[in-house]
């Protein structure tokens, strides 16, 4: 069952610790290349409407990580080491089928269906990088912007 895959699944948040009809994706990615100015995928997690871990997981890299970025991904070298570390082709599979048929909610969520080499249907994507509510007023002549989301 797919809300059995997690390698780091906390304590229920909710009653359904199953796949809902939303849910939400969140990737982490390190550095790659030249002074690791390329973006590879190195951990993603999905979660349901109420909260609860349906995956989270590390995934390989598919070349040499030269930037962690463990500031602002948490992911450290010891995290891609091991058994528990997934193929990228086994993590996309995963995901897709969690995601097949639902709304997808996320913040910047171009960035990590990019990362996945997925893409969904536009009319059930809610990414709140792109929610005006959200978004910075912008200085005369330019676009909205996402802001710090506020307690």
């Amino acid at each position: 069952e797919w809300d059995k895959v997690s390698s780091t699944k906390p304590n229920s948040m909710g009653s359904n610790t199953g796949v809902t009809p939303i849910v939400a994706v969140d990737c982490e990615m390190v550095g790659v290349g030249p002074e690791g100015s390329r973006s590879m995928l190195a951990r993603v997690a999905v979660i349901n409407q109420e909260g609860n871990v349906l995956l989270d997981v590390f995934v390989k890299p598919k070349e040499k990580v030269v930037d962690f970025r463990t500031k602002f991904s948490g992911v450290r070298p010891a995290d891609l080491i091991g058994p528990n570390v997934l193929e990228l082709e086994d993590v996309q599979a995963r995901v897709a089928a969690l995601l097949k048929g639902r709304v997808l909610v996320g913040h910047a969520l171009e960035n990590d269906l990019s990362a996945l080499l997925l893409d969904h249907p536009r009319k059930d994507v809610r990414d709140t990088a792109r929610y005006p509510p959200l978004m910075r007023s912008p200085a005369p002549g330019r676009k909205l912007k996402p802001r710090a989301l506020r307690h």
